[in-house]
């Protein structure tokens, strides 16, 4: 099972690629991602392909880092849903085991943990892409990301006692000193930022307890927000996971982190089952894409997740009466010219 991220995971990449000279469409059309679908930043994309992505613009734009300048790009807001409930939290400690906690909430292949001991506390930071892959730059994205949402509760001139990475230094830190400072290592036991144990008890100057109250309950009740809207989430995760060749009920579940029971009864309150939705979005996605002439017939036989276009075409039949090939000539000859 792969796991999914936010598309808030890639905010202001773009941006960043252009001022970089690379081309973000290119790339992301590369590894398989929609340049469009950024716009929707709540929308879920498979975790391994943004890693892919990170990686081949940092080797295209010879920057190794990359992820780092991207989470220098990073706002507090791009959490999401989570970041109006962390902002009313008492202190930075209840801050930081909240989001460590609800990480799935925003990105799957996160694992962060907090451990206090001695007087120090440790955040450590590692992915599970689902796959043996590089993913260096990721992993700066996240501790860059988790270094920055630190000093939004200590303030901005807060500075760890160490910031390790387990691989080993660019050729030029430059980027890493200027945004971690002197105290930023390499070739470490792990990922993750060290500071003293003490910092976690600053109170938030940020939280209102007037507004806490509603910040929890707006929070306790987006789970309930997730329960009406299974069907347009269970949608649009088929539509993600269609071109992977991995769109299963069980993949659906976990990236819900729910169990495949679960998953079926929301839908058959819809009177949906998980193939009939699959069929369902398929055939969606293949009036888009059948209507547009320059995609190959092979190539959109992959988007919908068929594992030959032989398959795709009985299905095509099947659902249109006619061919592809010929269900796109329809479609595009304008008819007679009127007298």
């Amino acid at each position: 099972m792969k796991p999914l991220v936010r598309n808030a995971a890639l905010s202001s990449y773009i941006e960043l690629s252009q001022s970089l000279g690379i081309d973000p469409r290119a790339l992301m059309k590369q590894v398989g991602l929609d340049p469009v679908g950024l716009a929707v930043q709540d929308r879920w994309i498979p975790g391994a392909a943004v890693a892919e992505l990170l990686e081949l613009s940092a080797a295209t734009a010879r920057r190794e880092d990359f992820g780092l300048l991207l989470a220098e790009r990073r706002r507090f807001s791009n959490l999401g849903p989570i970041s109006l409930v962390l902002r009313e939290e008492p202190d930075a400690r209840s801050a930081v085991r909240l989001l460590v906690r609800q990480e799935r909430m925003y990105n799957e292949m996160l694992r962060s943990r907090l451990t206090e001991a001695n007087g120090l506390a440790t955040l450590k930071v590692s992915l599970a892409l689902g796959e043996v892959r590089e993913a260096r730059q990721s992993v700066e994205l996240a501790v860059g990301v988790l270094h920055g949402f630190l000093r939004v509760f200590l303030g901005a001139r807060w500075q760890p006692l160490s910031v390790c990475f387990s691989h080993g230094a660019p050729h030029d830190m430059a980027a890493h000193r200027r945004f971690f400072g002197p105290v930023v290592e390499f070739d470490q036991e792990f990922n993750g930022i060290v500071f003293y144990a003490t910092e976690l008890d600053t109170p938030n100057t940020m939280s209102d307890p007037l507004l806490r109250g509603y910040a929890r309950q707006y929070f306790d009740s987006l789970a309930v927000s997730e329960d009406t809207t299974e069907l347009d989430r269970v949608r649009e995760l088929i539509e993600v996971l269609l071109p992977t060749g991995r769109c299963s009920i069980e993949q659906v579940a976990s990236s819900l982190g729910v169990d495949r029971r679960t998953v079926h009864r929301h839908l058959a309150t819809s009177g949906e089952t998980f193939s009939s939705l699959v069929n369902a979005t398929r055939t969606e996605l293949a009036e888009q894409l059948v209507a547009n002439p320059s995609r190959s017939l092979t190539e959109i036989a992959g988007l919908l997740g068929f594992s030959a276009p032989s398959a795709f075409s009985r299905w095509f039949r099947d659902q249109f009466g006619s061919s592809a090939r010929e269900w796109r000539a329809q479609r595009s000859d304008p008819g007679p010219v009127p007298n």
